[in-house]
């Protein structure tokens, strides 16, 4: 998929938003991509995942041997990327804070693994999720994204970062967001609370 491509997909599904909206990090921005109203569409999440996973060099691909993503926003695409390279998916879930493998999820000793995640604005995420993936001793291979948001990461502390889009978008702290001091207030429209 071409970057318009996957722009034009998020636009036509109603899931690129403009406002002011305070992000699952604490950033504040003025757009907010709304993924889960994408891959609410099984044709749409397939063709998103089957692009991710070809965007990863083959030589990591033919090492992968489960995917793993945080919920929830990245459960249906570890699935997808899952299926497009015929390997297990799981997710990791929050206990006590922490991110963590649950519902009876295992990875072998030294399995090979590859962390997506939907949107990734500070990478806190993806972080969690690898120190999930290695504490229950698998091994991070490569990391990826439908957008990345960041503006600039290119790894995860040596880990690979291959996503799909990279697409700048402007985030502020509270503090220094220019539509809070022009009097508006933020709206969340993600699916879980500030870390």
């Amino acid at each position: 998929m071409t970057a318009d491509e996957v722009v034009d997909l998020y636009k036509n599904d109603g899931a690129l938003l403009q406002g002011h909206f305070l992000l699952s990090s604490g950033l504040h921005s003025d757009t907010y991509l709304q993924s889960a109203k994408v891959l609410q569409n099984p044709e749409h999440a397939e063709r998103l995942c089957v692009a991710i996973v070809a965007g990863i060099p083959e030589a990591v691909r033919k090492q992968i041997r489960c995917v793993v993503g945080p919920a929830m926003g990245a459960v249906l695409v570890s699935y997808e990327c899952a299926r497009a390279l015929g390997v297990r998916s799981l997710f990791t879930e929050r206990e006590n804070g922490q991110m963590v493998l649950r519902r009876g999820f295992a990875l072998s000793p030294g399995e090979e693994v590859l962390v997506v995640e939907d949107i990734t604005t500070t990478g806190g995420s993806t972080r969690e999720c690898i120190t999930a993936v290695e504490a229950a001793g698998g091994k991070v291979l490569a990391s990826s994204a439908i957008i990345d948001r960041s503006a600039g990461f290119q790894d995860f502390d040596g880990i690979p970062f291959y996503p799909l889009l990279r697409l700048p978008v402007r985030t502020w702290s509270a503090e220094d967001c220019p539509l809070c001091a022009a009097g508006g207030v933020p709206v969340k429209p993600g699916s879980r609370g500030l870390r």
